[in-house]
């Protein structure tokens, strides 16, 4: 996305690859605007990219809207298992869980991972972790949850509303977080592609990434990292890297979207499927919130 001007931030944001034409989201966009807005205003006065996108993600799990956070559904055993991942580009430390369970916010643990030398925690591993340094409980999750797609798909399949942000701050730092309930209906102990580095999140010096979709196929075409790549090593602008990575998806059978930005704050926010929940802007006066083309 070129811009007439230089670009002293950028900042994406996704509430995931799930979009249909027959349902509304005149209330996704509201949020999502009002989200964009607070962000950009941070991030012009000057904080991090690691505290702005822990932040937005925060919010989009918070608001109910997606299949995170607040908005996820249960498993097939009815409990809510949380992933979620953060990646800092300049020094690429990076902080996930996965299969978190009776914790409100899953980013903002992994956030406190990155803080130690383990970049993945799991199931009980996550949630004694969590516990331990004092994160929000949910005390009950029957009455906390608010499931934002309640049609139960086959397991496994169909229902995707990951969420995600990729920033660009006014030092040139590219952070990448990602949170998830995953898949509608899902098998117990099943991990998508959002809280695995490389898959569906990733930050390096040179691009920030954030996948949406069939997490399976992110995960077998190690999406994230190879967008990274493929501008490292083949010399690929973002623009043909994330193109190139939709359609290798494609080709296997999957489908979903991704939103990123490089070092130079141009934004490309590529997808296969019928629709993406995607919102932009940077300081040369970019803001966009889309869900259709």
């Amino acid at each position: 996305m070129p811009e007439t001007e230089p670009v002293n931030w950028a900042i994406a944001l996704h509430g995931g690859a799930d979009a249909t034409p027959s349902r509304n989201y005149a209330h996704v966009k509201t949020h999502m605007t009002a989200l964009l807005k607070t962000v950009s205003a941070k991030l012009e006065a000057g904080e991090s990219a690691l505290d702005v996108a822990e932040f937005a993600v925060a919010e989009l799990e918070a608001c109910g809207h997606h299949i995170a956070g607040k908005g996820a559904s249960p498993n097939q055993n009815g409990v809510w298992e949380l992933d979620a991942a953060i990646m800092h580009g300049p020094d690429r430390k990076a902080g996930a869980v996965c299969a978190l369970v009776g914790f409100k916010s899953p980013v903002k643990v992994a956030r406190s991972v990155m803080a130690g030398i383990p970049v993945l925690l799991s199931g009980k591993g996550a949630a004694d972790f969590a516990a331990a340094h004092d994160h929000e409980r949910v005390p009950d999750p029957h009455a906390y949850y608010e499931p934002s797609v309640k049609e139960a798909p086959p397991p496994n399949t169909a229902g995707h509303g990951t969420v995600g942000a990729v920033v660009r701050d006014r030092h040139g730092a590219l952070v990448a977080a990602t949170s998830t309930g995953g898949l509608l209906n899902k098998t117990p102990g099943r991990v998508g592609d959002s809280p695995i580095i490389g898959s569906g999140t990733w930050a390096d010096e040179n691009t920030a990434i954030s996948c949406t979709g069939e997490g399976e196929y992110f995960m077998r075409t190690a999406a994230a990292a190879s967008v990274a790549a493929r501008i490292r090593y083949g010399g690929q602008t973002l623009e043909e890297a994330v193109e190139a990575v939709i359609s290798e998806v494609g080709t296997l059978g999957g489908k979903g979207g991704l939103i990123s930005v490089d070092r130079h704050g141009h934004i490309a926010l590529p997808y296969n499927s019928s629709g993406l929940k995607r919102a932009s802007a940077t300081s040369a006066g970019h803001f966009k919130v889309k869900v259709f083309d």
